[in-house]
């Protein structure tokens, strides 16, 4: 995020916390010093990382609230949540836990409301509205990990991973131009343009 430049890079087939730590081990071998990660959400990658202070992309929460809540929800307990979280790069820390612990004395009934059906053979009856639970769970989950950036300002830490991401987007943009090529050459392809422009 300092150089603007891609320092390690693998090609692998599904991400693991395995690739992330290889990684991590890599830059140290390499004279890195490494101040902290981003991340974008791997389930247990945070913990795997914890000697490092660890940004969870805001950007990544906003998009998994969104995918449980859809872009247009009904319920106006999911519209609120949905508003701010699409709101939280723009605040700051106190005041979006302030208005995410408000949210939830509003609506707790509603997050927390079970189905009530004798028809159900469960012991415990199912949540009414899982999804905004999900949603809502989510982000009281990740909330420390939200703020890293903010809670160590020295450390220059961005609270997104955006410009990887808007790498990514550019590379994917050149594949298309180029969808009949092989594997190898289109590793080539972006090997080359890695090397050019990052």
């Amino acid at each position: 995020s300092v150089r603007k430049k891609i320092l390690c890079r693998k090609y692998v087939t599904h991400e693991t916390i395995a690739d992330y730590l290889e990684g991590v081990q890599w830059l140290k071998d390499q004279g890195f010093k490494i101040y902290g990660i981003v991340i974008d959400g791997v389930r247990g990658l945070a913990q795997a990382l914890r000697p490092y202070p660890v940004q969870l992309c805001q950007f990544h929460q906003v998009l998994t609230v969104r995918h449980y809540l859809t872009q247009e929800p009904e319920l106006d307990a999911s519209k609120e949540l949905l508003d701010l979280i699409n709101c939280i790069t723009k605040m700051d820390k106190e005041s979006f836990i302030g208005a995410f612990g408000e949210w939830y004395v509003r609506n707790k009934d509603v997050v927390n409301e079970r189905i009530h059906d004798k028809r159900i053979k469960k012991k415990t009856p199912p949540y009414m509205r899982p999804r905004l639970r999900s949603a809502y769970l989510s982000v009281k989950r990740n909330m420390p990990l939200l703020w890293t950036f903010y809670d160590y300002p020295n450390l220059g830490l961005p609270n997104t991973n955006n410009g990887l991401e808007g790498i990514f987007s550019d590379i994917k943009t050149k594949l298309r131009v180029h969808s009949g090529i092989s594997k190898e050459h289109r590793k080539k392809l972006i090997d080359e343009y890695l090397s050019r422009h990052y």
